[in-house]
């Protein structure tokens, strides 16, 4: 089953670091946050990748196209013009690298790569999040429901303590970070039949509004509750959380 990642969007809202690179080429410890994403479907047996490219998807291409080079190591014959490669490092990955425009919305970029999915059911996620959610038990719960599309629900962590106050504004008790007030959000990680692909119109079709809504409505949308981790990049101060869980060796995602 094909993995498909959405990496073209602008990431204005982490502008520090977009401004020279797109948003899922910025680094937690070493590699992409692109690269921990693949890594963690590798864990679970999923290696073909559909990356859709948008904003400065050159960069995406460029290391993807050197990964093996950089990963083994190599001999290069200068007469023959022949280059061999020793001791390959890198993942059984297959890539399919997709310009998908750099203005298309989500639905756009999705409706791109149809014919490189044909008529198969896929993955899909986007190329800022990290989580733990175990993907073959995923799968599972999409092939039980029978229905077109699976999303996995999450509670994300709040960012300030709560207050318990009793009489006189007496702080009977602190909790720090609670999870959300109950409600379950999008936390990406999808499965979907190709049926969805009927579902959006064009590059102007924003994935998260009429199609999932239409799906929903249709009783053809199911979610998967996930109660580990999971946290989206979407600023620098979410870049340096990450960063800090990976050089403190919490990085709960990290499961290879």
């Amino acid at each position: 089953m094909k993995v498909v990642i959405l990496a073209g969007g602008f990431g204005t809202r982490i502008s520090e670091e977009t401004h020279s690179r797109p948003k899922p080429m910025i680094p937690i410890g070493e590699r992409p946050i692109l690269w921990h994403i693949m890594k963690t479907y590798s864990h679970y047996g999923f290696n073909e990748f559909v990356i859709c490219l948008g904003y400065k998807g050159h960069m995406v291409k460029e290391y993807f196209a050197n990964y093996l080079r950089d990963e083994s190591d190599l001999t290069l014959d200068y007469r023959s013009g022949d280059s061999q490669y020793h001791s390959q490092g890198a993942e059984p990955w297959q890539i399919t690298l997709v310009n998908t425009g750099k203005d298309s919305m989500t639905g756009g970029r999705i409706k791109r790569i149809q014919r490189y999915i044909g008529n198969e059911p896929f993955m899909l996620t986007y190329g800022d999040g990290l989580s733990d959610v175990n993907f073959q038990e995923l799968l599972k719960f999409h092939e039980a429901h029978g229905k077109l599309a699976t999303v996995t629900a999450v509670q994300p962590a709040g960012r300030f303590g709560a207050l318990g106050l009793g009489a006189g504004d007496r702080v009977n008790d602190f909790h720090e970070k609670l999870k959300g007030d109950g409600k379950w959000v999008n936390g990406g990680f999808m499965v979907l039949q190709p049926e969805v692909f009927d579902y959006i119109e064009g590059d102007h079709t924003i994935f998260e509004q009429e199609p999932l809504i239409n799906l929903a409505s249709g009783g053809e949308l199911h979610a998967f509750r996930h109660d580990g981790f999971w946290y989206a990049m979407d600023t620098l101060r979410d870049k340096n959380h990450l960063q800090a869980l990976w050089d403190s060796g919490q990085a709960l995602w990290k499961q290879w």
